[in-house]
């Protein structure tokens, strides 16, 4: 296959194992970052002083700090910053690229100010002829995993099936699994809204509530993923299969999970002013919980999990509350899209 010019935008854990799986493939893969000491370290080090610290990285990395550049040099962006960032980081490089550019966004989340999925952010900044176009990778696969080559399936979704095909071609390795979808809705509302409902599985551990709490927790939470997706247009089926299900097992159950190890901090009574302070890793799930239940209560939908994760993030409402209020709602049949 040809092997176009590559960069990841974005230097945290998922870009720089992203990278290494390009690496594998291409001669050269820029890595943009945002810190300079990031840049520094993987150009001078082969490490990343930040994040996977513990990794070699291969020597056809190329770490920047130039956006712009990047942009314009670059034939496949591949957009790994954190949710909240993406429409700024869209709008800086958004007159450097040309209309063949192929964006690929690898970040999973609701910007919360607006309730705005990742491809409505790319279709808004970018146009409808180049951000319609762009291409999503979702499913179960944590960066530490990835970056030791261990076997991995993740989905890419995209409205051209030619860009898909590219795309899954070329992140596609015997170690790493792509699969396509055309269900960019799907797919985006699955890696987003998974985030939400494992924090609340990390509240449930960290209360010590068993493992059939968590079973039914996730189970819940999945049905509360289905019903929001179903209301926005996704395919049912979608949230079966790697980005749905099987992220969702990932982040609740794994302690390799940001999003479930805040929840678990959580539920044993730290605020979450405290167990953000000075980390460098972003629980996703944290800012999404904003977008998501603003987005339901927009949309009718009783959505009780993400109602209560909300709660204890923003209103002061402690862990124990919320499990009684969860426990204690009015009863009703198990299988209902429409109500929970």
């Amino acid at each position: 296959m040809n092997t176009p010019a590559t960069a990841i935008i974005g230097a945290g854990s998922w870009g720089t194992a992203l990278a290494t799986v390009l690496a594998s493939k291409l001669p050269q893969v820029t890595l943009w970052c945002h810190e300079p000491e990031v840049a520094e370290g993987i150009n001078h080090t082969r490490h990343n002083p930040f994040f996977l610290t513990e990794f070699a990285l291969p020597a056809n990395i190329v770490a920047t700090t130039d956006l712009i550049g990047t942009a314009r040099q670059h034939a496949i962006l591949v957009m790994v910053v954190p949710t909240q960032f993406t429409r700024g980081v869209l709008d800086a490089i958004r007159d450097s690229v040309t209309p063949e550019t192929v964006f690929v966004s690898a970040s999973k989340g609701v910007e919360a100010a607006t309730m705005t999925l990742l491809s409505e952010i790319h279709s808004e900044i970018l146009g409808p002829s180049l951000g319609d176009k762009s291409c999503f990778l979702s499913g179960p696969s944590f960066a530490r995993d990835t970056i030791m080559r261990l076997p991995a399936a993740v989905s890419i979704a995209g409205r051209d099936p030619e860009r898909v095909e590219r795309i899954q071609k070329l992140f596609h390795t015997n170690w790493f699994r792509t699969y396509s979808t055309d269900d960019v809705i799907g797919l985006e509302l699955g890696g987003a809204l998974k985030n939400v409902i494992a924090l609340a599985a990390g509240i449930c551990d960290g209360l010590g509530m068993g493992h059939s709490a968590r079973a039914a927790l996730i189970t819940r939470g999945l049905n509360e993923i289905l019903r929001m997706g179903v209301r926005l247009g996704a395919k049912p089926e979608t949230f079966s299969g790697l980005s749905g299900l099987g992220d969702l097992l990932l982040t609740a159950t794994s302690d390799l999970s940001r999003n479930r190890t805040v929840g678990v901090r959580l539920g044993k009574g730290e605020s979450l002013e405290a167990i953000q302070q000075g980390s460098h890793e972003i629980a996703e799930g944290v800012r999404t919980a904003v977008g998501v239940h603003r987005l339901a209560l927009k949309l009718n939908l009783d959505m009780p999990i993400t109602r209560a994760v909300h709660g204890i993030l923003y209103e002061g409402l402690s862990p124990p509350d919320a499990v009684r209020e969860l426990m204690e709602r009015d009863l009703k049949p198990e299988h209902h899209l429409s109500d929970t």
